[in-house]
């Protein structure tokens, strides 16, 4: 968080799901190479919380756009 600023909120599209090794991953898709994980579930969702502060920090630090969440989730049958 920038010191003297108001925090800035955000909604995002979490990808979560469980790796090999047990552990729960998230990915952000409107936030290329922002990805967390945790020994559970819980865990994981407060890593990527930090994990999305930071990353945005870094952009507004950086003078980057902050990408918007313009994702569509559909979940298909084949």
């Amino acid at each position: 968080m920038i010191t003297g600023t108001k925090p800035l909120k955000t909604h995002r599209k979490l990808l979560i799901y469980q790796g090999e090794d047990g552990y729960f991953v998230i990915e952000v898709p409107s936030l290329p190479g922002c990805i967390s994980q945790g020994k559970t579930r819980e865990e994981a969702l407060i890593n990527i919380q930090e994990a999305i502060s930071a990353y945005i920090e870094s952009l507004i630090n950086n003078n980057e756009p902050i990408p918007e969440d313009n994702y569509e989730v559909l979940e298909i049958s084949i």
